[in-house]
């Protein structure tokens, strides 16, 4: 992959989430677009009563982030060493999801990698909200970290799957591509919610992988978000994929059902790609 966008918010979650990159894309020339976005509607109080003469609230504001990017994009620097890294630094003033759409638009970005901070809420406790809405509203891979989860070196990768729909080959080799640069295994979790036909679509994958290699487990009649959870409490795993169509699959995956009330929080970082 060549262009990575981090968006941040100075936050050391945030921060964080920038460290794994880095080490996550070790050996590979990248650019890494660190993108911050400030709404129009977060001006406070203080913004407009203690800035500089002469200056107006939006240009204080943005003079602060554009600092604070630069900030950020000298410690990638700083801890990057001899790597062929580029860094570039957005400010935006607009909310997040737009300015996450522009700036993939933009940049060719082909993937976006940031913390998850579990903020308030029961819709928000698993992957904090700005980021749940970018893996809801952006075509676009996202790859979520952890809150305080430090990098490992990548042995197994886990595709959790579900046969409601077809996987295009284009999100599988993302796959193939990550398990090939890391030399890892890969382990298949076939989830099954539904009496569907899994035949052909088994073959697919099959077709894909097959260079790689890989391991396939298979789970019926459970919650996705049980089995992926006592998946990962029984197999050492250092990343989490899934593929994901319908916002309702979604829905059930991360927080349950509503009879359940069962959330999925992942310990590792967790890759959604889009259908």
């Amino acid at each position: 992959m060549e262009n990575i966008l981090l968006p941040t918010d100075f936050s050391e979650n945030s921060k964080n989430a920038i460290r794994y990159a880095l080490k996550f894309f070790e050996g590979e020339k990248c650019t890494f677009h660190i993108l911050n976005s400030q709404k129009p509607s977060g001006y406070i109080t203080a913004d407009v009563l203690y800035g500089a003469p002469g200056t107006s609230v939006y240009e204080g504001i943005l003079n602060d982030n554009k600092e604070g990017v630069e900030k950020m994009a000298q410690f990638c620097r700083s801890i990057s060493g001899a790597e062929d890294f580029t860094f570039v630094t957005t400010v935006d003033f607009d909310n997040i999801v737009d300015a996450v759409n522009q700036a993939v638009a933009l940049n060719n970005i082909e993937l976006i990698l940031m913390g998850s901070n579990g903020a308030t809420g029961a819709a928000e406790v698993i992957f904090g909200s700005n980021t749940l809405k970018i893996i809801r509203n952006v075509n676009c891979p996202v790859l979520v970290i952890p809150e305080g989860y430090s990098f490992e070196k990548i042995n197994s990768v886990l595709l959790s799957l579900n046969y409601q729909y077809e996987v295009s080959n284009k999100s599988l080799n993302v796959i193939s591509e990550i398990v090939k640069k890391h030399d890892a295994s890969l382990k298949i979790l076939e989830i099954e919610e539904e009496n569907i036909e899994l035949a052909t679509k088994k073959n697919h994958t099959e077709e894909v992988f097959k260079e790689i290699g890989f391991e396939r487990f298979a789970i019926k009649n459970i919650p996705a978000s049980i089995a992926i959870n006592a998946f990962e409490q029984l197999i050492p795993i250092q990343l989490h994929v899934m593929v994901v169509e319908r916002k309702s699959f979604l829905n059930r995956f991360i927080f349950g059902s509503e009879t359940s009330k069962i959330s999925y929080g992942s310990p590792v970082p967790l890759l959604v790609l889009h259908e």
